[in-house]
């Protein structure tokens, strides 16, 4: 069977069938199949249109014309490994190098953004001669074994952390140990970094480098304060170690101000090797390592060759030049900061009319916004921003969060994201906050609709989703609800003699993740339960 001819129930079913369950699946309760995307927009195979924010790995637009011309023509003529002369890969490292400091200028080409850390961890030890690692809390820097161990996200939840990673908190002025009425946030979180190394060399280990996202995005969209890298490289350098900046996922003008997010910084900063990935190839797999000349051939110096299958082929190069050209042609630095800050004034904007959104950080079209429970505590809202994300779904427009607490909405939309999208997804997001905030009646008949023609009994009501209309939905849209009612007997299920659905209920009750069934009654059953969520 032909893609094209398979349902979606069927492509899910394969999936499920065919493909490890740690593979994780975007709104698994009610995926989206996605059969073409052009610029931020994907669309299913129904034809209906979503609204990208997260997929800033398409970095100039899903099937950028010229990125597709670019690959298909260099597909015609050519495609080797880097033994040979070619000169994509000379061009390519030239354009990159013009856009870092002198002195990061030796490259090597990869596949992945994990490939490009792992080779990083590898030189910081060849040419430091140490084994140590320091990284942020809640870092992630790839799925390679050794990233895992350098990356608390994950290890938390496997064997632990290991004895040669150290892990300082994160720079963070909003809910981190120094926050913004602190007098001195950026010393007191790098001597926090001084710290580790002073017990690390009373325990005579020695340290390799610090390494650490520009902008740490799954710790939270998190803005380091600037001035923190240099006091932080100053330490570490002191102690024979490195500075890698990993910007797979915040590089190439996605912050505006600047074309890599580690210039945030101030000019002073420059870090000993910078990795790259995800944008660098709008969706081809390609990647790349940036370091100094010292530290290559320090790299060289062990005689063993580094070679990369795929590595910097002249199709990868010819698609990573044409990402830099649209980058250029099409001014989309300069448009990151642009609709970067509309879209940062309209989210402060509205924090000054929900409470439940706590801070509004970023840069260009890299922002996060902190969902809180309360103003004191700063509670993650952990449970209201999943629901919000679904909701978002069923208005067609695909967010996500992150943070420990799985509470910040985190936006790296591609970088064609534009006035008029910010606008829809920030009024989006404040018609389902103002709605959410509400006590709403819903007429059962809307649920007896859905659920035709199964009976509410016991066994209905637990292993189904129950689909129920939305209070202030456009378009009758619904999200989707687990209901748990095996703790109800059966005798307090409302039933109508012909065992058909109820067609009447006292009260809904809609709070933002979860719908309280607060009353059920019945013409003419007459039976009634109340309980709790």
């Amino acid at each position: 069977m032909r893609p094209a001819q398979r349902s979606h129930h069927e492509t899910l079913a394969l999936r499920q069938q065919l493909i490890g369950s740690s593979c994780k699946l975007f709104f698994s309760h009610d995926p989206v199949k996605i059969v073409k995307a052009k610029g931020q927009y994907m669309y299913d195979e129904n034809g209906r249109q979503y609204l990208d924010c997260i997929n800033n790995v398409a970095h100039v637009g899903h099937c950028h014309p010229d990125v597709v011309k670019a690959a298909h023509e260099q597909n015609q003529l050519l495609n080797t490994n880097s033994r040979y002369l070619h000169d994509n890969l000379v061009d390519y490292a030239k354009r990159l190098s013009e856009t870092l400091p002198e002195k990061l200028c030796t490259f090597y080409f990869l596949n992945s953004g994990s490939e490009a850390n792992d080779l990083a961890l590898r030189m910081a030890r060849q040419y430091t001669k140490h084994e140590d690692v320091i990284v942020l809390d809640h870092a992630y820097h790839g799925h390679l074994t050794s990233l895992i161990d350098i990356s608390p996200y994950k290890f938390q939840n496997l064997e632990g952390q290991k004895e040669w990673v150290h892990v300082a908190p994160v720079p963070d002025t909003y809910r981190g140990l120094y926050r913004e009425d602190h007098e001195d946030s950026v010393t007191a979180y790098a001597n926090e970094v001084e710290n580790i190394i002073e017990q690390a060399h009373k325990k005579g280990r020695k340290i390799a480098a610090f390494f650490a996202e520009s902008l740490p995005s799954v710790g939270g969209q998190i803005i380091p304060p600037a001035g923190y890298f240099q006091k932080v490289a100053e330490h570490v350098r002191k102690a024979g170690g490195v500075f890698i900046a990993d910007e797979i996922q915040v590089g190439f003008g996605r912050v505006g101000k600047h074309f890599w997010a580690f210039q945030l910084q101030g000019e002073d900063f420059i870090p000993d090797i910078v990795t790259m990935g995800k944008p660098i190839g709008n969706g081809h797999p390609l990647a790349c390592v940036a370091t100094t000349k010292q530290i290559a051939e320090a790299f060289a110096a062990t005689g063993v060759e580094y070679f990369n299958t795929f590595g910097g082929n002249p199709v990868s190069c010819a698609i990573g030049l044409a990402v830099l050209d649209v980058i250029e042609k099409e001014h989309l630095q300069a448009h990151a900061t642009e609709v970067g800050n509309f879209l940062m004034k309209l989210f402060k904007e509205l924090k000054t009319k929900h409470l439940i959104i706590g801070d509004v950080r970023g840069s260009g079209l890299f922002i996060g916004v902190d969902l809180i429970k309360d103003q004191a505590e700063r509670t993650p809202a952990t449970a209201e921003a999943e629901y919000l994300i679904t909701r978002l779904k069923e208005e067609y427009i695909l967010l996500s969060t992150d943070g420990p607490g799985r509470n910040v909405l985190k936006f790296k939309p591609p970088m064609c994201f534009n006035m008029e999208d910010a606008k829809l997804v920030v009024d989006t997001i404040d018609r389902l906050l103002t709605g959410t905030t509400d006590q709403k009646t819903v007429s059962m008949s809307k649920l007896s609709q859905e659920l035709q023609p199964q009976t509410l009994n016991t066994k209905c009501m637990r292993n189904r989703q129950l689909r129920v209309t939305a209070p202030r939905a456009v378009l009758r849209k619904y999200f989707v609800l687990k209901n748990y009612l095996s703790r109800i007997s059966k005798s307090a299920v409302c039933y109508s003699h012909k065992e058909q659905p109820c067609v009447q209920a006292l009260a809904f009750t809609r709070q933002l993740a979860i719908l309280c069934i607060k009353t059920f009654s019945c013409k003419e059953g007459k039976a009634s339960s109340s309980f709790k969520c």
